[in-house]
């Protein structure tokens, strides 16, 4: 006998009100990661009572940086009207986030005629971050001068981690792991609490000194990172101009045959080389 067909349940439509519920779910998916990006691009242009909020939020420096950056690009046209912000970026190069007083430094380069800011970053190459001294030394070059040209060779060589207090390292990253700048490279714990410790430039992880469950002393280094490419890149550049025979046996690492260094990093180190080398010879 022939078993009875089964009949399909019943299909009921979905409801308008499930049907609106529905696509404004997707189109809030789609929409908060585009809100997040158009409200953190620093391409994005702001008008001139906007650079003025901004430049003045000190409770969100991604907003101060988004004002710099768009304020260097007019001074580097160069547009005239941009001197009515100077003042404050004289204020910012003494601001308590590190990664506005970076990019201040580099804006502040973008002016050479501004007396101010030269005399400002002669003072910020006493930074505390080694990022904003090699970002202030960068912007010196601009001004032809060469009084942080210790800071541009720094800018070359690994940078190290160091522990901030004594404690027991429960996680540490690995050996040629490639890292931005704040990025976490290992955990400390020190009885009491967890320490993160943050990279302080952007590169890759050289080596390491320590390992997972280690004890360590406060100032222990942890690991040593080679510079990224863009910072290296800058450096060579600006050596070109302001270099000395001193500089060579760092600026000779950069043209070695080896993967990690790419081909423009090796053509720039050699171009700044022989220009140091033609100086030394035009003026011994």
């Amino acid at each position: 006998m022939a078993s009875p067909t089964a009949t399909a349940p019943p299909r009921h439509p979905m409801s308008t009100r499930n049907r609106l519920l529905f696509f404004l779910t997707a189109w809030l998916i789609v929409l908060m990661p585009f809100l997040f990006w158009w409200s953190t691009w620093f391409g994005r242009r702001l008008s001139n009572t906007q650079i003025t909020q901004y430049l003045n939020d000190d409770k969100h420096p991604r907003h101060i940086q988004h004002a710099l950056v768009q304020l260097g690009e007019r001074m580097a046209r160069p547009d005239a009207a941009a001197t009515q912000w100077y003042p404050q970026l004289l204020r910012l190069a003494s601001h308590p986030v590190e990664e506005v007083r970076n990019t201040d430094a580099w804006v502040m380069g973008q002016d050479t005629s501004a007396a101010a800011f030269h005399e400002t970053l002669l003072n910020m190459l006493q930074d505390s971050s080694p990022m904003v001294r090699g970002n202030a030394a960068l912007s010196l070059v601009r001004f032809g001068d060469a009084a942080g040209r210790p800071q541009i060779i720094a800018l070359l060589q690994p940078a190290s981690v160091v522990a901030p207090a004594a404690g027991r390292v429960i996680d540490i990253d690995k050996v040629g792991t490639s890292v931005r700048q704040g990025g976490l490279v290992a955990k400390l714990n020190d009885g009491r609490r967890t320490i993160e410790i943050r990279t302080p430039i952007t590169g890759r992880i050289r080596t390491l000194s320590v390992a997972t469950g280690a004890t360590v002393a406060a100032g222990t280094q942890l690991a040593a990172l080679d510079p990224g490419s863009e910072q290296v890149w800058e450096a060579l550049r600006a050596l070109y101009l302001v270099g000395q025979p001193d500089d060579l046996p760092a600026i000779r690492i950069y043209e070695r045959n080896v993967p990690e260094i790419p081909d423009r990093l090796r053509q720039q180190a050699a171009l700044t080389e022989k220009a140091i080398q033609d100086r030394a010879t035009s003026h011994p």
